[in-house]
């Protein structure tokens, strides 16, 4: 097996079945809470074509693997979701954003309960296996922490936007227009301070790294396997 299918397996398709269960997660809690948009728009598929985004599926994991970044994670095409169709607006909101992220920690707990399997493949598989696992752990752990960050247009934004009185909210909310320059920002940030200072300034990293090593041990301890 060549280097780059193998990478191609041990990090393409967990980071596929992180972003499009997350997005399915989504679309299917709004079905419950009154909305049917993601359902009509055939988003509750487990499809890959219904839901890659060309740069958050592809191009911005792929650049992360090239540059080598101490995280890995992508997007897929956010579920179109009619937040005025729900039955109770802050509740259901609540509920629709954060199935994404809570679908995330159930993948990573699924794939620390299946390193307790491992014993019982194939020799020459287990070290495959287990690194296939790992990054479905790591993968999922960061997508889960990444889209809790308060920062429009992620679910930790959706959750801190219902708990705002509503006059708060109108205005923490018209900052999403501005989220793409935002995250555009946050990537570039350590290249520049690298340019001008010498050395890499990576918030982005700080804001991922301690929160998903944290959530990664409690898993761990969890389900009983350490990572």
């Amino acid at each position: 097996m060549s280097s780059f299918f193998s990478m191609l397996i041990l990090w393409g398709i967990p980071l596929l079945m992180a972003v499009i269960l997350h997005e399915i997660a989504h679309g299917y809690v709004a079905l419950k809470c009154g909305d049917p948009t993601a359902k009509r728009a055939r988003r509750l598929t487990l499809n890959p074509l219904k839901h890659i985004d060309p740069v958050g599926s592809i191009l911005l994991p792929g650049f992360l693997l090239l540059v080598q970044a101490p995280f890995l994670f992508g997007y897929a095409k956010p579920v179109p979701v009619d937040f005025r169709k729900l039955h109770h607006f802050r509740r259901d909101t609540f509920l629709v954003a954060i199935a994404g992220p809570a679908t995330n920690v159930c993948l990573a707990i699924l794939g620390s309960l299946l390193l307790h399997a491992l014993p019982l493949m194939p020799g020459d598989i287990i070290p495959f296996a287990t690194q296939f696992l790992h990054n479905v752990i790591l993968v999922n752990g960061v997508l889960a922490v990444f889209n809790m960050l308060p920062m429009p247009p992620l679910d930790g934004s959706r959750i801190l936007s219902v708990m705002l009185p509503v006059s708060w909210a109108r205005y923490y909310n018209r900052l999403e227009r501005f989220s793409f320059f935002f995250l555009i920002g946050l990537f570039l940030f350590p290249i520049v301070t690298e340019m001008l200072l010498g050395t890499p300034v990576n918030i982005l990293s700080g804001l991922i790294l301690a929160p998903t090593r944290l959530l990664i041990e409690g898993i761990g301890f969890l389900t009983g396997h350490l990572i």
